[in-house]
C-alpha cells in the first residue's frame, strides 16, 4: 500500500536536510540568478519592441534565452537531489546539465515554455494593441486569454514538474520518454503539488517585507521541499526499473 507523505512532513524533511548547507545553496541560487539577469536583459538591450514584427522577434530571442536556462534547472534538480540524499553538495553544481544530456535538458524546457508562448502570445498582442490605440476592449481580450492561459500553463506545467528530476535517475531515456514518465507518475498527484505550491503563497508574501531577503532562504526550501515530493512519488511507485518504460510511451 501506498503511503505518500503530507505537505508537513515534506517540509519538516527539507528543514533538517537543508541545515548547514544555507551557504552552498544560496550560492547556487547567486549564480543562477546573476546569469539568469545578464540573459534576460539580452532581448531588451537589442531589440525595442516598438512594433509588432519587433515585438516577435523580441519574445523570439527570449524564448531561445529560456531555452538556454533550461541547463541551469538540470543542474538544480541535479544539486537538490544530491542535498536530500545526503551527499556533498557544492554551488558549482548548478553546471552540471552542461556536462550531462544538455541537449535533453533544452528539449525538456522547450516542452512546457512553448506552451507557455503560445498561451502569452495573444496577451501580449492584445496588451500592445491596448498601449498603442487605447481601446478598452484589448484590455479585456488581454484579460480573457490572460485567465486562459494561467490555466492552461499550470496544468501543462504539473504534468511535466517532474522531467528534469527524471532526467538525473534515468538519463538514458529519451526527452519524449521523461515527459512521458512525468505525465504518468503525477497522475493522481496534481493537486498534491499544487497544494504544496499555492502553501509557499504566504511566506513569499511575507518575504516582500524584507526588502527580498527572505527569498535567499525561501527559494532554496521550497526546491528542496520538491526534490523531496519527487522523490516520495518514486519511492511509492511499484515498478521504477528501466524495463518498465514500456508504459510511458504513448
Amino acid at each position: 500500500m501506498n503511503t505518500y507523505k503530507s505537505s508537513a512532513q515534506l517540509k519538516g524533511m527539507s528543514k533538517e536536510q537543508l541545515f548547514g548547507h544555507y551557504g552552498t545553496v544560496i550560492g547556487a541560487l547567486f549564480l543562477v540568478g546573476i546569469i539568469s539577469l545578464v540573459a534576460d536583459s539580452i532581448p531588451s538591450s537589442l531589440i525595442r519592441a516598438s512594433s509588432i514584427p519587433e515585438l516577435i522577434i523580441y519574445y523570439l530571442i527570449g524564448f531561445l534565452i529560456t531555452l538556454f536556462l533550461g541547463i541551469f534547472n538540470s543542474g538544480e534538480a541535479f544539486l537538490y537531489l544530491k542535498l536530500i540524499c545526503r551527499q556533498s553538495v557544492s554551488a558549482g553544481d548548478v553546471f552540471y546539465g552542461f556536462k550531462v544530456h544538455p541537449d535533453k535538458a533544452i528539449l525538456l524546457e522547450f516542452a512546457l515554455s512553448i506552451v507557455i508562448y503560445i498561451c502569452m502570445t495573444p496577451v501580449m498582442i492584445f496588451y500592445y494593441l491596448y498601449l498603442t490605440a487605447g481601446l478598452p476592449v484589448y484590455m479585456l481580450l488581454m484579460s480573457v486569454f490572460l485567465v486562459i492561459g494561467a490555466v492552461i500553463i499550470t496544468i501543462v506545467y504539473l504534468m511535466l514538474s517532474q522531467t528534469f528530476f527524471l532526467l538525473q535517475d534515468f538519463p538514458q531515456y529519451s526527452a519524449k520518454e521523461l515527459i512521458n514518465m512525468s505525465r504518468q507518475i503525477m497522475k493522481g498527484h496534481k493537486g498534491r503539488l499544487f497544494y504544496i505550491h499555492i502553501s509557499f503563497l504566504p511566506l513569499y508574501l511575507l518575504s516582500v517585507f524584507s526588502f527580498f531577503i527572505a527569498f535567499f532562504w525561501l527559494v532554496p526550501y521550497t526546491n528542496t521541499v520538491l526534490a523531496n515530493f519527487y522523490m516520495d512519488l518514486m519511492k511509492n511507485r511499484n515498478q521504477t526499473s528501466a524495463d518498465d518504460i514500456s508504459q510511458y510511451n504513448p
